[in-house]
């Protein structure tokens, strides 16, 4: 059997009202929910940072929480993304990256940009963005250096060690399913999210080294439920791509047809929650994918195991 790449297998966001007596135990302090989750699951997408900037304290505050090996991934700023859509952003991303990012250290993961509906493929708005991007967390250190001055006071623009950065983009209109816009990404090392809902575009094209899905329900968005079958798919899918392949089957703007590619790391996040699925179908799904690839999947500390130092 050909190497797999890292598979982590997890949940969008930890904060949920209707999670806790269900998926958090009844009697579990809200402050400990996630040092909990984090114990449940190898990483977690925070989602705090799409809608405003948070301060360094968090960023210090969540790493300590979390066990040694675990990541976060990031949604990237929604003033970026919906409000600005693109138009001279150097400076709030600045200040994105200045919030208190580079504070997660090792357990910094893949960055998410996620567009609207509404946002439609300009190729020439997508390219000044991705040259932007910084790939490192050193490049992320130095375009923090250049925040508004209100973040005298809240910011950090050191990095430590320089650590390659990732990122992905989340797509919802019908005008990205063209081959331009997959070079584009290839071009410059973007990865595709693979998001699956019926109300917008489910693509299954590779464009980077990782692959970055998203499983926000396929019948109810936000809502519905994951059979078993449907879960044996997403698990063929994932193991698919972790030993470099491609998904057997769905739709493709520009299928690649070239030799298996070297193994990939897959993150893949289940953001079902509001009928508390999420979890219960990710704990489904890793366990299905570790019938399939069990050396692929971290390891999730014991119950009681002691926090990160």
């Amino acid at each position: 059997m050909k190497r797999a790449g890292e598979i982590r297998i997890g949940i969008s966001g930890w904060k949920y009202k209707g999670w806790r007596g269900v998926f958090y135990p009844a009697k579990l302090p809200q402050k400990r929910e996630l040092e909990f989750a984090s114990r449940e699951f190898a990483t977690i997408e925070l989602n705090g940072s799409f809608y405003s900037l948070q301060r360094p304290e968090s960023f210090v505050r969540w790493r300590d929480e979390t066990p040694d090996g675990f990541v976060f991934s990031i949604k990237g700023s929604r003033y970026i993304t919906h409000l600005r859509r693109l138009r001279e952003v150097r400076q709030p991303m600045a200040n994105f990256f200045a919030q208190g990012l580079l504070e997660l250290e090792a357990k910094l993961g893949p960055i998410l940009w996620q567009f609207p509906p509404n946002f439609k493929f300009d190729r020439e708005k997508f390219e000044g963005f991705f040259k932007l991007l910084p790939r490192s967390t050193g490049e992320a250190a130095r375009l923090a250096r250049e925040h508004d001055q209100w973040m005298d006071e809240r910011s950090v623009t050191t990095a430590g060690h320089d650590r390659p950065l990732r990122h992905c983009v989340e797509i919802r209109n019908e005008s990205f399913v063209v081959p331009e816009f997959i070079d584009l990404l290839r071009e410059h090392d973007i990865g595709l999210v693979v998001a699956d809902t019926v109300e917008w575009p489910l693509l299954m094209d590779v464009t980077s080294d990782f692959v970055y899905c998203r499983l926000h329900g396929s019948e109810q968005l936000y809502a519905s439920g994951y059979t078993e079958a449907a879960l044996e798919q997403w698990a063929e899918r994932v193991t698919a791509w972790a030993q470099g392949g491609n998904s057997p089957d769905g739709r493709f703007a520009k299928p690649d047809h070239s030799a298996p590619h070297k193994s990939r790391d897959v993150y893949v996040y289940f953001d079902n929650d509001a009928k508390v699925r999420a979890p219960f179908d990710a704990k489904t799904l890793r366990e299905l994918v570790a019938e399939r690839l069990p050396a692929s999947l971290p390891r999730v500390p014991e119950p009681g195991e002691p926090r990160a130092a």
